[in-house]
């Protein structure tokens, strides 16, 4: 039985701009009537509501498959790497997940044992090993993690171009903005 998603916080009193003193000058300075700022509070709203699913979503994934977040990532890495025919060694799993050599090490050799990877020969170079996906642990993936982003995928697919290039623009606008420091 699915689990319901879990409730934002009260969003509506956290985004809401003309509530605050920064944004609420902005709302006057660029004119917005009381219909812009609920849309843009629903916007919001829907963001926080997203993130709240998939970080539930996420979660019940690893709870599933027993893995860490890291775990997850690097079966994730491992899986896209197989369909694209990229060979993995464990020097290019620990530069995608950003890791040093003993810690990748660490998680090869818990992913092993749990049954989720094997080592293998390299193909091309005798000195190094090809890490990969065991079959059992691809197949529980996409039957979970697959099965989440192909709902989502269809909910994409079901909008026109033009609505996917306005959410596009905006989610890319947002996400190239830069981390403020607080204090600076």
């Amino acid at each position: 039985m699915p689990r319901p998603t879990p409730p934002p916080p009260d969003a509506r009193a956290v985004i809401d701009a003309r509530r605050h003193e920064a944004s609420a000058k902005v709302v006057i300075e660029l004119g917005l009537s009381d219909a812009d700022v609920e849309e843009i509070v629903d916007l919001f709203t829907s963001l926080l509501r997203w993130r709240s699913t998939s970080d539930a979503q996420r979660e019940a994934s690893r709870r599933f498959m027993r893995l860490g977040e890291n775990d997850m990532r690097a079966i994730r890495f491992l899986m896209t790497a197989r369909h694209d025919g990229t060979i993995v060694t464990s020097t290019l799993l620990a530069e995608h997940l950003g890791l040093k050599g003993p810690s990748v090490t660490k998680l090869l050799d818990r992913l092993e044992q749990a049954g989720h990877i094997r080592r293998e020969a390299h193909p091309s170079d005798r000195r190094a090993l090809s890490i990969v996906v065991t079959d059992g642990t691809s197949t529980t993936a996409t039957a979970t993690v697959g099965a989440d982003h192909l709902r989502r995928f269809r909910i994409a697919a079901a909008m026109t171009s033009d609505e996917r290039l306005v959410v596009t623009r905006f989610l890319t606008a947002i996400a190239d903005l830069p981390v403020l420091e607080p204090g600076t």
